[in-house]
């Protein structure tokens, strides 16, 4: 292989942290060929070259048939792989830097790609509608929140993410956060129109150079609207903001980014929300990018113990051995059968359980799982928990209703 690629996937990035996250020669040279990568990873039986095997021809040298494979493209970028292998190589970022070396020499790509950079980067979201429409999944809200587009000086910033802004399966997400902040008499807003995609499926796409303009266009509108949380239902949105964005622009030194899970788990602390009962059986997903990548395991959890009457019942993969739902790494644009595969595995394993309901904290989990769901033809409903939040909330002040009647 020739010193270009090979330099390339193993050169060094520095994180905010100051940490080196890309594994050096040396240590790539260390793959033991043992196979924990690809039994761990969600797609590698739809892989021209599973992971373990990509790995032994970067070893050999056989540039040709790295750049050309398809093995990089189907990556969820999960992280399974990374957190499980014995001899601590970072197969992830790897994986990212083959799409970064195959978009940055003019290498074929998967075509979705392409559009994908072309639509962030003129529409500013990845649907392609206009970006004034960010708004849309309000309208059907029974009462629109004073201050939601454009707050200046409120405390909380919604930042709401494509997918919650553009795709109906979602918008009971955002309309759920929204009622929940409106109803504990949070001063929040959102930038609506004015806000940008993240950036984060340019990022999982190899196109990291992209991200700049997009983290600098939405740090200044933080700065202009002045709060001092930023909030966010979307863990991709949430890793973005929190890992990537440090390395292109300054963040505000008084702005704390949370995940809704995080905030919400705060306000049960404080006894800032008051949740009803709630009779169901209930399973949780652990969205690759809120738990491998953010750590952020025990804030949801500590969300569903707290319901009354709800019972919930932990998925032998859960945690950090929680199974991908295929929603991540821009696959679906890759091969959107791959994903829909993927997320059947996810929703059999739901099904074992006896739940009726899963419940994740990321808007494409809940997408993903969805389609899952219909293909396999399992009656389980797949929903947020902000969504279930809202519903037990709901039940606690029909709940005090009911009381106080004569």
């Amino acid at each position: 292989m020739s010193t270009d690629i090979l330099d390339f996937v193993t050169r060094k990035v520095d994180t905010k942290f100051g940490e080196e996250v890309t594994p050096d020669l040396s240590v790539l040279r260390t793959c033991i060929q043992c196979g924990t990568c690809s039994a761990s990873c969600p797609t590698a039986y739809a892989m021209d070259y599973t992971p373990r095997q990509l790995w032994k021809l970067i070893q050999l040298g056989l540039k040709d048939e790295v750049v050309n494979s398809r093995t990089f493209w189907l990556c969820t970028t999960c992280k399974a792989c990374t957190v499980r292998c014995p001899r601590g190589i970072e197969l992830t970022q790897t994986m990212l830097m083959l799409k970064e070396y195959a978009v940055k020499e003019g290498l074929e790509v998967p075509e979705g790609i392409g559009i994908l950079r072309e639509t962030v980067t003129t529409k500013h979201n990845i649907s392609g509608d206009e970006n004034e429409s960010r708004l849309i999944w309000a309208e059907n809200l029974e009462r629109r929140p004073e201050g939601i587009e454009g707050k200046k000086g409120a405390q909380v910033l919604y930042f709401v993410g494509c997918v919650s802004a553009f795709y109906p399966q979602a918008y009971s997400i955002p309309q759920s956060l929204v009622q929940i902040l409106d109803s504990t008499g949070a001063s929040f807003t959102t930038m609506g129109g004015q806000e940008w995609c993240c950036g984060y499926p340019l990022y999982g796409a190899g196109m990291k150079d992209a991200v700049a303009e997009l983290a600098e266009h939405n740090v200044e509108r933080v700065q202009e609207l002045g709060p001092t949380k930023l909030v966010t239902t979307c863990p991709s949105c949430y890793y973005t903001w929190t890992h990537l964005y440090p390395e292109f622009v300054q963040l505000p030194d008084e702005l704390e980014i949370v995940h809704a899970t995080e905030y919400l788990a705060q306000l049960l602390d404080e006894g800032g929300i008051e949740l009803g009962s709630v009779e169901r059986v209930v399973t949780y997903h652990d969205p690759c990018d809120l738990g491998r990548k953010s750590g952020v395991y025990d804030a949801p959890r500590a969300i569903l113990k707290s319901i009354p009457g709800l019972e919930f019942r932990e998925m032998p993969n859960s945690g950090e051995n929680a199974m991908c739902c295929g929603g991540g790494g821009d696959v679906e644009i890759s091969d959107r059968e791959v994903t829909g595969q993927v997320g059947v595995l996810r929703m059999q394993q739901v099904e074992e359980t006896g739940a009726s309901a899963v419940v994740s904290a990321c808007q494409q989990c809940k997408r993903t799982l969805l389609t899952g769901a219909r293909q396999a033809k399992i009656r389980i409903r797949a929903m947020d928990i902000s969504e279930l939040v809202w519903e037990s909330m709901r039940n606690a002040e029909s709940q005090q209703a009911g009381d106080m009647k004569p």
